[in-house]
């Protein structure tokens, strides 16, 4: 009887949403037989160095790290190819240089949180749901020359609830995409996997890195524009206004709201009752504020930080 063949992986990683895939590759019939994620870096205050999810997770089980500052650094390319790899798997890490993809027997082949070729970019899922997609998934690929435009290998499609967020939909496709990976290298090392092209499509959706600015909400769009770029950076990076009232200007990042369509506030009007709800106008309906964070405090729920506020405290505006 003919046994299943195993492949030598370099895996290659750093958040959290790698690690799973790490782990499911763990406990496959392949062996690991290196991990390289990011050199360690300074945190906050400089007090310690900060280490990355995956660098954490291989050193629990005693994988063998590399952290090269540079890809291209001669040192690191000779102990790459010293490793004699079959195949590199990359989930959430940099772009690579065509010497370390083009490596290994099998190539290098890559996670990607979305169909693609929607959603090429550094944050798919955030903007799948920014933009009020209904589904989305993960895919796997060759890695080629251009980001995100390899061959692809298999797909695996979910769907996007309405309640859904940045957070529960990353928690979705962390779990079906290590399966996924897992799938794909069997069917490499079997040879029974065949990639294709991707899609030439006229209307493609990019899914570019986020910053601070990004993350400002809108209000004189309509409520549920809103409340989809507010869900769409919840738990992270988070969607942010600046609260205004007679005594001071504060960044407030919300989380979680609702359409409230029996409550009409012009956009930008703030609405802060007795009974402790925070209303904001947007285009046509409010939304109905459920947690929040002021600049330096802890995420709470809006009532409570109302009930830290005094009423004459309470007169909010916000700039458009």
């Amino acid at each position: 009887m003919e046994t299943s063949k195993s492949l030598k992986i370099v895996f290659m990683g750093t958040p959290e949403f790698a690690v799973a895939t790490l782990e499911a590759l763990l406990k496959s019939r392949h062996h690991v037989i290196a991990v390289i994620t990011v050199p360690d870096k300074p945190a906050s205050r400089g007090l310690k160095l900060q280490t990355s999810a995956v660098k954490d997770y291989a050193l629990k089980h005693g994988l063998n790290i590399l952290q090269p500052e540079k890809l291209k650094n001669e040192d690191f390319l000779a102990t790459l190819k010293e490793l004699n790899a079959d195949l590199q798997v990359v989930v959430a890490f940099r772009m690579l240089p065509e010497v370390v993809w083009n490596m290994p027997t099998y190539g290098t082949i890559n996670l990607h949180a979305s169909l693609l070729p929607q959603y090429r970019g550094a944050a798919p899922i955030n903007w799948a749901i920014i933009n009020g997609e209904t589904e989305t998934g993960v895919s796997t690929f060759f890695i080629s020359h251009e980001i995100d435009t390899g061959d692809i290998l298999m797909q695996k499609k979910i769907a996007i609830a309405e309640t859904d967020d940045a957070g529960t939909v990353h928690d979705k496709l962390m779990s079906i995409g290590s399966h996924l990976i897992v799938e794909t290298v069997n069917a490499i090392a079997d040879g029974n996997i065949k990639s294709f092209k991707q899609p030439q499509v006229s209307n493609i959706k990019m899914a570019p890195k986020i910053f601070r600015e990004t993350c400002k909400i809108n209000w004189k769009q309509d409520a549920h524009t809103v409340y989809n770029f507010i869900r769409g950076l919840s738990p992270y990076p988070g969607a942010w206004t600046e609260l205004i009232n007679a005594n001071e200007k504060k960044i407030f990042k919300i989380f979680n709201t609702v359409i409230q369509n029996s409550v009409r506030l012009e956009p930008g009007h703030v609405l802060a009752n007795d009974k402790n709800q925070l209303f904001i106008g947007c285009q046509g309906d409010a939304l109905k504020i459920l947690e929040v964070q002021a600049e330096g405090k802890k995420r709470m729920n809006a009532a409570d930080f109302l009930r830290g506020v005094s009423p004459e405290n309470r007169n909010w505006s916000i700039e458009l």
